[in-house]
């Protein structure tokens, strides 16, 4: 089963903060703790799946790592199109948890809730699909791209407003951006906190809203971006440009944006990992002399040897010339599979000759060895 997105796996934004990363860490791994869910394979999985992504997010390097490369990028054991298992297993998860939570108070104590915490002004994170040719992938590239987006108001420079009288605390709120509710019962009273539905939140309210943005800071159109795309990506693989999303409100911080890597189908080469595989169609005469031919690469061309007496499948390896690794740029092989094309149309001389090379070559056609099948078979009839 595919790994899930560890921002998914901690219920986060791609902009959360370190401590925001370890509160929710906490909180999922309070609920999901084998101590509270004694025999719940469920609950134990999602509390391994938990630290794992925790381990990761709350390192700067790995973080970084898995921004750009996803899971292939803070796994060693994964090679270019395969997202193995990190190998995390309960007791990794449960040293991860004491190691940082383990203090009885946090074990066991009351939680306070966060109550109508003022929303962030940042912008929201945008997702694009970019197209690479396979020879894009080999050698790496810069690609400019039109994005659309919110991007900063020009009229009012993103403040929201184009006059010097700033904004003026809600009234509604007094500024704090939260209403308080009591609400009393036969058991006791309960403090309801919600956002403010005047300001939103902000605890303030923009004088003379900027008619073009309408107060927001921002509008939207559209940015090029230029993406550096480093060799070896494959299908699937993405990169988080950071601050290249939606602009904030009202001068807040920008999102990012997240590039996911498509590979478009290529009409010579076939991709399997870091090795690429092309198909050489060779004369019937080749196959039987062997001969000296030029193929393309992705790099541009190369001469291979046929050796005498090759049958149609054999493949032959140029030793360098596929895709580099993404971890270490080592390059993969070029496979070369030999296909023997048998001419369909004749001319009197061709027929002449082939007729001439089957009687010297005698009427019975030639002996093939067993195929899996007809052994699979003769070992159950004891032929």
């Amino acid at each position: 089963m595919a790994k899930r997105d560890y921002y998914e796996v901690l219920e986060i934004e791609r902009s959360a903060s370190v401590d925001e990363i370890k509160s929710a860490y906490r909180k999922l791994a309070l609920q999901y703790h084998p101590d509270r869910n004694a025999g719940d394979k469920t609950a134990e999985e999602r509390f391994k799946e938990l630290g794992e992504a925790y381990e990761v997010l709350k390192d700067p390097q790995k973080r970084q790592a898995y921004d750009q490369f996803g899971h292939a990028g803070v796994d060693p054991s994964a090679g270019a199109g395969a997202y193995g298992g990190m190998g995390f297993d309960l007791s990794d998860a449960l040293r991860a948890f004491m190691r940082d939570f383990g203090g009885f108070g946090d074990m066991f104590g009351a939680e306070g809730g966060m109550g109508g915490r003022r929303p962030d002004r940042r912008g929201g994170d945008r997702q694009i699909r970019l197209e690479l040719t396979l020879r894009e992938v080999a050698s790496g590239a810069k690609k400019k791209v039109r994005v659309r987006k919110f991007v900063r108001c020009g009229t009012c420079a993103g403040a929201g407003t184009t006059s010097q009288s700033g904004s003026d605390t809600c009234t509604t709120c007094g500024g704090s951006g939260q209403i308080r509710r009591v609400q009393r019962s036969f058991f006791g009273q309960m403090v309801n906190v919600t956002v403010c539905g005047t300001c939103r939140g902000e605890g303030s309210i923009v004088r003379d809203p900027c008619t073009t943005c309408g107060g927001d800071g921002r509008v939207e159109g559209n940015e090029t971006v230029e993406v550096s795309i480093p060799a070896g990506v494959m299908e699937g693989n993405y990169m988080t440009l950071r601050g290249l999303g939606d602009a904030g409100v009202r001068n807040g911080a920008a999102g990012d944006l997240i590039v996911i890597f498509v590979e478009k189908p290529d009409s010579v080469f076939e991709r399997h990992g870091e090795d690429v595989l092309c198909d050489l169609p060779i004369h019937p005469h080749q196959a039987v002399l062997g001969d000296k031919v030029e193929v393309p690469t992705l790099d541009g061309k190369a001469r291979v040897e046929i050796p005498p007496g090759i049958q149609s499948g054999k493949i032959l390896r140029l030793r360098g010339k596929g895709i580099p690794s993404l971890r270490d740029k080592t390059p993969g092989d070029q496979l070369i599979r030999v296909v023997v094309v048998i001419p369909t149309k004749l001319s009197a001389e061709q027929k002449t000759l082939y007729e001439s090379l089957a009687q010297a070559t005698g009427d019975k056609p030639p002996k093939f060895a067993k195929g899996f099948f007809e052994k699979v078979r003769d070992a159950f009839t004891g032929s």
